[in-house]
């Protein structure tokens, strides 16, 4: 039947109002130039299997207009790597033999774990059994992938992959889910993972994991609740972002958001993160350390500058590592560098000290902890392992923007953690210890005197149940090497931080000697954690004879013994020109490096 023009035009003003309004409905797609496709996840999925989705729990808050990813610079950026020359035989044979030793060991930890724990989160290397602590999503698996990659275990690899379609991100057995190390182990895995393979699943199981961590946003002023009532968002309750925030998770989150938004071509996700960024830049100079920001922050307030303790170990840590590597995977971003510049001006001149230590260990520096009140600052000479990163942060903030100053301190924060090490009984530095600071804080060493070490180490003994014994009796009984005057936590928990400066001062540099002292540590850490199964937790670093902690975090595996492969491997195998660590040493792409023009991809193939 032909219809009558009348009726004609009306179909057709219909049918034009439907589209505007389905248009209307999809504002990313909407905002993103014509030629972009926004990457969804497609309708035959894993997730489709499950009756609860994420994707489809109705926001109570939901954004209005989402910020555009910033489109990367044109302008080549710095060059970070150094130029490595042709290696003679020698060297190579060494350090592949020595490749070859780290690999073993990540062998022999994935095949305990597979045998053991496999698909829960931790393996217990001690008794052998297995450990639910992040979710009981895998943790080790998916924090592992992409080591398993990038040290040809392809057949564990593709194995683990096709495991993962097991992993249920709308079911848990956890009161409260720690969403920043969610994000950094789990995204960070399946995107890294994806980056390195080009493994659609890989993406597909990432942005049903961003779904599921989207949800924790939804507040009235979009701050994230960082330890997370999983079920009751999942039962549509309303959420504020609570009062007291640890400064590092609310901070970290925005390289695996990004990195998610450059590979889908949606801004949802870096919408998210930026505004948690544009209140750090905003209220950066107003705090008790102008440039830097308090251990914890007021969500629910969004208050990021009040409080009066500062800085660059735990509670905080990646919330500075992150500035420059968001400056480098944008492409260059002068937001990021400005924050970087400000707070690393600020922790370079009231946080790092030379401790007092013999004389050819004068050129090291430590950060230690600064204590603001009444206007006053107050050092707190500590050693924190977490901190060991900073090395390798001053040293990659240096090169991206071009301060040698920065790098030269970088390789001295570095010294300082490889001294540690070196300076234990075991060879393995603890989780925290105090030093003394020179005089006047001077940062170009200062000469040992043993009075001023006993009077420290009767001081920081004042409080304890040592207090009255004298100082000879303290540093035998309590084992301290000299200069230091306690050590606040005596365990090695197989930590990555300094093992991951080395590393990156090595790519950096290409100083040889930096191999040496690596391969000392690895070897310290490989005979004195090493059990039945696997590798755990030591106890005390100062007692050789102390039964070891059942304990192997998924970093092991997924940071600390990558980092050992790669210091040992060719400079081509992720330079750092090309990709760009998260805090769990998972490697992003950064900006016009994709697989069809790095140099290293003809490797894996």
């Amino acid at each position: 039947m032909l219809l009558s023009p009348s009726r004609m035009v009306t179909y057709v003003v219909a049918f034009t109002l439907l589209v505007v309004f389905l248009l209307h409905l999809r504002p990313t797609a909407l905002r993103q130039p014509a030629n972009v496709e926004v990457y969804k996840l497609p309708q035959n999925t894993v997730q489709d299997q499950s009756v609860f989705k994420w994707s489809q729990r109705k926001e109570h808050y939901p954004v209005g207009q989402y910020y555009r990813l910033p489109k990367s610079s044109l302008a080549r950026l710095p060059r970070v790597q150094y130029d490595f020359g042709k290696e003679n035989a020698t060297s190579v044979a060494t350090r592949r033999q020595r490749r070859a030793q780290i690999k073993a060991a990540m062998k022999r930890s994935w095949e305990a774990y597979r045998q053991r724990a496999w698909l829960m989160d931790e393996l217990a290397p001690v008794s052998g059994m297995n450990k639910t602590t992040y979710g009981g999503w895998a943790a080790t698996l998916v924090d592992s992938l992409d080591t398993l990659w990038i040290m040809d275990m392809k057949p564990q690899f593709e194995e683990a992959v096709n495991a993962i379609v097991q992993i249920d991100f709308t079911s848990t057995t956890m009161e409260t889910i720690n969403l920043f190390e969610t994000t950094i182990r789990y995204m960070g895995g399946f995107i890294a993972a994806y980056d390195l393979s080009d493994d659609r699943r890989l993406l597909e199981k990432a942005l049903e994991l961003a779904d599921m961590i989207y949800a924790a946003f939804d507040t009235p002023n979009r701050m994230p609740i960082l330890r997370w009532d999983f079920h009751a968002a999942a039962r549509g309750e309303k959420q504020v972002s609570p009062d007291h925030i640890i400064l590092a998770e609310i901070g970290s989150l925005c390289m695996e958001f990004t990195r998610l938004s450059q590979i889908t071509n949606d801004d949802k996700w870096y919408d998210a993160v930026v505004r948690i960024t544009n209140l750090f830049d905003e209220q950066q100079g107003l705090s008790q350390l102008p440039g830097m920001w308090p251990l914890s922050v007021n969500g629910e307030q969004a208050d990021f500058h009040t409080g009066d303790t500062f800085s660059l170990a735990a509670f905080s840590d990646s919330m500075y590592e992150y500035l420059p590597k968001m400056y480098a995977l944008l492409g260059g971003s002068e937001q990021y560098a400005r924050m970087y510049r400000w707070a690393m001006s600020t922790a370079t001149q009231y946080m790092l000290y030379s401790p007092m230590l013999k004389k050819e260990n004068h050129n090291i520096l430590l950060p230690g902890t600064v204590h603001v009140e009444d206007g006053g600052y107050t050092l707190q000479p500590e050693l924190q392992h977490l901190v060991c990163f900073v090395g390798g942060m001053l040293a990659v903030g240096g090169r991206l923007l071009e301060n040698e100053t920065h790098v030269d301190l970088g390789r001295r924060v570095t010294d300082g953690c490889t001294f540690a090490y070196s300076h234990f009984q075991t060879g393995v530095m603890p989780e925290n210890c105090n030093l003394i600071p020179c005089q006047g804080l001077s940062k170009d060493g200062c000469a040992f005197d043993t009075p001023t070490w006993h009077q420290a180490i009767l001081k920081d003994a004042f409080l304890t149940e040592d207090r009255g014994k004298n100082a000879t009796t303290l540093i035998k009984q309590l084992r301290l090497p000299s200069g230091v005057s306690s050590i606040r936590d005596r365990k090695y928990h197989l930590r990555p931080e300094a093992i991951e400066s080395v590393f990156v001062l090595y790519r950096i540099t290409g100083d040889a000697s930096l191999q040496e002292v690596g391969w000392k540590m690895f070897r310290s850490i490989h005979s004195r954690t090493r059990t039945a199964f696997a590798f755990a937790a030591m106890e005390d670093v100062t007692n050789s004879t102390m039964p070891l902690m059942d304990n192997m975090e998924s970093f092991w595996t997924a940071e600390t013994l990558k980092y050992f492969y790669l210091l040992y491997s060719d400079p081509d195998v992720i330079s750092l020109d090309e990709w760009v660590f998260n805090t769990e040493a998972h490697p992003f792409r950064r900006p016009g490096h994709d697989a069809r023009t790095s140099r290293w991809s003809s490797w894996w193939k």
